[in-house]
Order: C-alpha cells, then structure tokens, then sequence
C-alpha cells in the first residue's frame, strides 16, 4: 500500500545560495504528485516540507541524500508524519 505521508526534511552543507531550494521544487515537480516547500534557515540549513505517496516522498528523499544537486550536502535528517494538507503546489519560501 502507497499511503499519503509527510516528510520534513533538514539539509546540512553549502546549501544556501547555490539555487539548492529551486532545484528541490523542480524535482518535486518531476517525482509528482508532491506538495510542499523548500525554506532556507538562518542556521545556512534548509528545510523541505513534502506531503504525497510514500514512494514520491522516498523518491525526493533519496535525490536530497545522493542526487544530483547543487552545493554540497553533508547530510540529511528527516521526520516522517502524517499528511496535514495545506499547500496547493510545491512552493519556494
């Protein structure tokens, strides 16, 4: 079964100003079927909100630990919840 999850997401390294949080939402928007946001932190971390199936959310987790992106990411801690609805899209904050 492919239940609905929420996942929050913390990225560690030189996230920040490396065009980390626009490439997040376009692979949100590739995995599909996700909602959410990516939000720099003051701490230079970045948080990533997505709410979708299990595997669309594992999909984007994984791309976050060893995809290809920006930056350099040094590590990654997430939390796995229940949806709680609220966003329209996947959005950039």
């Amino acid at each position: 079964m492919n239940e609905d999850v929420r996942i929050t997401a913390w990225v560690r390294g030189r996230v920040q100003r490396v065009g980390f949080r626009w490439f997040t939402r376009a692979k949100a928007l590739e995995i599909g079927g996700l909602s959410g946001f990516a939000l720099n932190l003051d701490d230079g971390r970045v948080q990533v909100v997505a709410e979708g199936s299990r595997e669309s959310c594992q999909g984007l987790l994984d791309w976050l630990r060893d995809g290809d992106t920006p930056g350099r990411v040094d590590g990654v801690t997430e939390i796995w919840d229940a949806p709680r609805g609220g966003y329209a899209d996947f959005a950039i904050r």
